[in-house]
């Protein structure tokens, strides 16, 4: 570990690297020097991003591009060369290697403490649409296909059913019944965007709230974390995970679903964040489908779920025999609030 991250061009003699984090992906070491200067050394999942180099190439952009909008280091993830003036490692064991600089004061939270964290998670996550809005998204490397491609994951689901691996289906038929009432109308944005409806923009696409980092004095925004999944999307989808997983009032694996509820409160703060900084970039249509965003999205996950638990459990990680139908369940729950407040949530939305 220590020999890897002595590749790098850092500031002072490593001392020690040690875990950090807690994501499931991709493994991560916080780099202590002897200085006051920390970094961040990843090695990348290949075997979930399949093109290491594409992957890099995004970031390299979007970040290249982000610190023209906004110079200040703390704003932008900061990539660390190596000594050799590469920008990463790739091994010969198709192993990707990459530093970045520590940022230094900040703070990420895995649920809003206050509405005001997540109107600033809004404001972090709309500032980077914003930024990014004269990109061309088509330049951008998809760097896991299909990502929200709503049709295809029923695609998937329809299959997992029809091959029944795992032996399941007969324990989920509620929740697949669920599934394919909806199935008509979840693939409206992808429809929108094949009509020419919906601009294709460069998205974060897994705008969970512990993917900003907040300062920890102020709780303002600083910058935008994991940038693997940085690919063309749409603004809908981006909005509509960040409420799907911050506006909700219980865990993604609340098995008690009395507990699991859309609170309108968090979704009209965010909405406020999101839509301050970026609003005048979308167009009707975007600001108009962002309440299907949520809804959808949200479905999407649910289906996703169902079909790793219908193939027995090889996607996600796991902690229980039906930890993948919880989730599924609470996901099903806010869809259904969702569908049933949507007149509500309109009316909230165009009032800001």
């Amino acid at each position: 570990m220590r020999e890897t991250a002595e590749q790098f061009r850092t500031e002072g003699t490593i001392i020690r690297c040690v875990p950090f984090g807690s994501g499931h992906i991709n493994q991560t070491w916080l780099v202590v020097t002897n200085q006051p200067h920390l970094y961040i050394l990843q090695r990348v999942n290949t075997e979930t991003f399949r093109d290491p180099e594409g992957l890099m190439s995004n970031i390299l952009m979007v970040t290249g591009h982000l610190r023209k909008k906004d110079p200040d280091p703390r704003h932008v993830m900061t990539l660390v060369k190596l000594r050799d003036g590469r920008d990463y490692i790739l091994n010969d064991r198709k192993e990707l290697w990459r530093m970045y600089e520590y940022v230094t004061g900040g703070v990420c939270l895995d649920k809003a403490e206050t509405a005001a964290d997540f109107r600033n998670s809004g404001a972090a996550f709309g500032t980077f649409q914003k930024q990014m809005a004269d990109f061309p998204a088509d330049r951008l490397t998809e760097t896991i296909s299909g990502f929200h491609d709503t049709p295809n994951r029923y695609r998937a689901l329809h299959e997992a059913i029809r091959e029944d691996r795992a032996g399941r289906v007969k324990t989920a038929g509620p929740e697949i019944n669920f599934m394919l009432e909806r199935e008509a109308g979840a693939g409206l944005l992808q429809q929108m965007l094949k009509a020419g409806e919906l601009p294709l923009r460069v998205t974060h696409n897994d705008t969970k709230l512990n993917n900003v980092m907040l300062d920890e004095k102020t709780r303002k925004p600083l910058c935008i974390l994991d940038l693997d999944t940085v690919m063309p999307g749409l603004a809908a989808n981006d909005f509509g995970d960040s409420i799907r997983f911050g506006a909700s009032t219980a865990a993604e694996d609340e098995k008690d679903l009395r507990k699991v509820h859309m609170d309108l409160n968090l979704y009209k703060a965010y909405a406020e964040g999101f839509l301050g900084t970026c609003g005048d970039k979308l167009t009707k249509n975007e600001k108009e489908t962002l309440p299907d965003g949520a809804r959808i999205i949200t479905l999407e996950n649910a289906v996703r779920f169902l079909t790793d638990y219908l193939n027995g459990d090889t996607y996600y990680h796991i902690e229980r025999p039906e930890h993948n139908l919880d989730r599924t369940r609470t996901q099903m729950a806010l869809t259904a609030e969702m569908e049933e407040k949507d007149g509500i949530i309109r009316q909230m939305m165009n009032g800001i």
